[in-house]
């Protein structure tokens, strides 16, 4: 084989390696890659085939300076020979790489008219590689951003040809697709876990919407449901396939109409409504007390689109709070009869009383009994709207003093009666004056003395029995009533009731016929 014949071989062989060199990087390309591996390899690829001494690939960068090349990757030289020096800026040899304006090509870049001309070495800096032959090739995205630049380099002049800058070039359009393709990928990857994430916020706030205490409502701006979790269907009696769809207007009395309009009007003007009380309609047409919180629902753009509503049942809240008022109104009612009874005790005891003794002990006795009935009303049932007692527990507290004494003298029977608001005071003084005396002058008095009270349930009436026996002889029918009497008599009259005495030898016998539907009042 002649000397032709072998410089033809070698030509063919070169050539071939080339294509495989030019098809691995198409292979990776295509493929699944790592990108810094394939800016290693096109970057060694166009240092050999250009006949550089070393190559580098830059990435365009910005910092607060302005541009500069960043070093990606290195072929021919240690990473560590650039790492003493700053990066290049966008100088005038660079300017047209960073542009992506242009190739530079030079066979002694010293001599190029651009060379030099920048602070603070006017050159390349002392230790710098020896660039002589330079050799610069934009890489260009296909959306003509640039993306950096591959620069070959030989300490030797002339060294870089048309051909070479061809081969360069080609590599560089093979890196601007592998860039472009890495930037697809990682914002393809970004934009799903993006979905990921989004995806598994919307399960966790469809989850929590889904369990939530409260009902969570969501609708148009023209006041469309399009939206009913379970707590909504519970708090209101509908369904989602029954609710979705139907104007929110459904849920609101009419006199409460207006109440929509300002609240969706806050909702187009981006404003929030937050713990608003008032009152919805369930099914069965029941109202209920609710309190609402209304926010805006955004677009992806940010436009407001609809409103998320969540209503609370604050029905018990409500029922509470009246409940409280009305104990209150019936505290404050019953401390004003206390002090107007009490008022009236001490007037009519000064005009009985002798002396100042006797008007203590009396008042003090008097004051007694309504603390004892006091003392009923507080222990009856607390959730009850009124205060109330049965009429034998009345009793039997107002004779509980003369119990030791007397415990097999007592007898207390009859069903229960229940007593409230006035009437219970009223009586509570009654059975007071009642037993005050039998204890003073009746069958209470004496040791071989018995008291009988019986309660008697007929119709609309209730006959208290009162009878006492075993005491002291009774004369007869006393000549002049006494304080007792008088407070008796004005008592009974408010409650509608009458009584009855027999004043026989053997010991009273008394009648009082209570009215039931006074009992409570």
């Amino acid at each position: 084989m002649n000397r032709e014949q072998v410089r033809g071989a070698d030509a063919r062989s070169t050539e071939i390696e080339r294509m495989r060199m030019f098809s691995r990087i198409a292979r990776a390309v295509a493929g699944e890659f790592d990108l810094a591996e394939l800016v290693g390899l096109v970057t060694d690829a166009a240092t050999k085939w250009s006949g550089g001494k070393f190559g580098a690939f830059f990435y365009n960068q910005v910092d607060e300076k302005g541009e500069i090349y960043s070093l990606y990757t290195l072929s021919g030289v240690p990473r560590s020979a650039f790492a003493d020096f700053e990066m290049p800026r966008k100088t005038a040899v660079f300017a047209p790489t960073f542009d992506g304006t242009g190739v530079v090509r030079s066979d002694d870049i010293r001599k190029d008219p651009r060379y030099g001309l920048s602070a603070p070495h006017f050159g390349m800096p002392p230790g710098h590689l020896p660039v002589v032959s330079y050799l610069a090739v934009p890489v260009i995205s296909r959306t003509g951003s640039v993306h950096g630049g591959i620069f070959i380099a030989h300490d030797e002049p002339g060294q870089f040809d048309e051909e070479a800058e061809e081969i360069v070039k080609a590599i560089a359009a093979h890196a601007a697709i592998a860039i472009d393709n890495a930037a697809l990928l990682a914002e393809a990857r970004r934009e799903s876990e993006a979905r990921r994430v989004a995806q598994e916020a919307n399960a966790k706030l469809a989850a929590i919407v889904a369990h939530s205490d409260d009902a969570i409502v969501s609708k148009s701006l023209d006041g469309t449901i399009t939206s009913w979790n379970a707590s909504a269907e519970r708090l209101f009696g509908y369904t989602a396939e029954e609710a979705i769809g139907q104007p929110i207007t459904m849920l609101i009395p009419d006199e409460r109409l207006h109440e929509e309009d300002m609240i969706i009007g806050g909702v187009r003007e981006g404003r929030r409504t937050d713990h608003f009380e008032t009152l919805r309609r369930r099914k069965d047409g029941s109202l209920i007390h609710v309190a609402l919180t209304v926010s805006p629902i955004r677009s992806e753009d940010g436009v407001i689109v609809g409103a998320s509503k969540i209503a609370r049942d604050i029905s018990e809240r409500i029922q509470a709070q009246e409940q409280q008022a009305l104990l209150m109104r019936e505290m404050n009612h019953r401390i004003k009869n206390l002090f107007a009874l009490t008022g009236g005790l001490i007037s009519l005891s000064a005009r009985s009383a002798t002396t100042v003794d006797e008007l203590t002990k009396k008042l003090r006795e008097r004051l007694t009994a309504l603390a004892r009935a006091h003392d009923l009303t507080i222990s009856a049932d607390a959730e009850a709207d009124r205060a109330s007692t049965d009429l034998l527990s009345l009793v039997r507290a107002l004779l509980s003093p003369y119990e030791a004494a007397h415990r097999e003298a007592l007898e207390i029977s009859g069903p229960e009666v229940s007593v409230g608001g006035s009437a219970l005071t009223a009586l509570a003084l009654v059975l007071h004056e009642l037993a005050t005396n039998a204890a003073k002058y009746g069958a209470l008095s004496s040791p071989q003395g018995r008291l009988n009270v019986k309660l008697v349930h007929e119709g609309e009436t209730v006959k208290l029995h009162w009878t006492e026996r075993g005491g002291p002889t009774i004369a007869g029918t006393p000549a002049q009533a006494g304080f007792g009497s008088k407070l008796e008599k004005a008592t009974l009259s408010g409650l509608g009731a009458t009584i009855e005495r027999k004043w026989d030898p053997e010991g009273l016998s008394l009648s009082l016929d209570l009215r039931m539907d006074r009992l409570n009042s």
